[in-house]
């Protein structure tokens, strides 16, 4: 089945779910699945996106753009995950902590909203990292239409451009406490440093795939590998070099190896998850 039959199934998929929250981050994944079901479901498909310190600014304001752009329904909301010491503790389970409290503050949300279900963005390529927030979303009964319907993120990608989705080939995202290593305590402050490290490289000096992951006193600055040569360039070095110092490295190093998802979980045994 190819992505535009897809597309034609996920259509009767959220017309039988007859009203749905979308939990929206502003990737393509989810953008992609509340495009979908504003077209078919109108004003009985609401997107939420949920703030907190853990989110990108730049991350927050492209998912306002985009979905204004589409006409949907969006609305902003606050969680906390923060304040919870076993996500504060950054074991490797710390995703689990996050999604759980999203889809507390959802399930709350569609029950003040009167919607049916909750949706995600999830497809089947995320099965195969390490990715406990899967089990939260199970236990929360939370539906996830393109798994169910076997899209891979290419298909996603595919099926996002053919409806005319602008951000159908935007890198991928994630949130700032996937930059600190597992063991490291995430607060705000550090969150706060890494992100606004990471708005330099993006807003100033236009890499469009970053990761700033954060080692103590090292910043190791991941790029898409066609993005490593201009790193290099002596103004633009230098403005890396500065930037970082800035925002309270000591040292700023460019992986060589480049952008990979989840570089972080390299130390997990077993890392892959397929749970759904």
């Amino acid at each position: 089945m190819d992505a535009l039959e897809k597309l034609e199934r996920l259509r009767a998929r959220l017309a039988e779910l007859e009203s749905v929250l979308v939990c929206y981050s502003g990737g393509v994944d989810s953008a992609f699945v509340l495009a979908v079901a504003h077209e078919v479901l109108g004003a009985r498909a609401v997107g939420m996106t949920a703030v907190s310190p853990s989110l990108p600014e730049l991350e927050r304001e492209e998912a306002i753009g985009v979905a204004r752009a589409l006409g949907a329904d969006h609305r902003v909301v606050e969680t906390r995950e923060l304040d919870d010491p076993s996500y504060q503790k950054n074991d490797v389970d710390r995703c689990l902590h996050c999604k759980s409290e999203l889809y507390r503050v959802a399930a709350s949300k569609q029950s003040e909203w009167g919607l049916a279900h909750v949706v995600n963005g999830t497809n089947v390529d995320d099965l195969g990292d390490y990715r406990p927030g899967l089990e939260a979303a199970q236990k929360a009964l939370v539906v996830s239409p393109l798994v169910e319907l076997g899209f891979t993120k290419a298909d996603v990608r595919d099926a996002a451009r053919a409806i005319g989705l602008a951000i159908w080939d935007k890198p991928a995202a994630a949130c700032l406490s996937s930059r600190v290593p597992y063991g490291t305590s995430v607060t705000r402050e550090l969150l706060a440093r890494i992100g606004g490290f990471e708005r330099v490289l993006r807003a100033e000096l236009g890499f469009r795939q970053v990761r700033v992951r954060h080692h103590d006193t090292i910043a190791r600055i991941e790029l898409a590998l066609e993005e490593l040569t201009r790193a290099i360039v002596p103004e633009t070095r230098e403005h890396i070099d500065r930037a970082g110092r800035e925002h309270g490295y000591r040292y700023v190093t460019l992986d060589l190896g480049g952008y990979r998802q989840g570089s972080h979980n390299d130390v997990i045994v077993g890392r892959s998850l397929r749970v759904l």
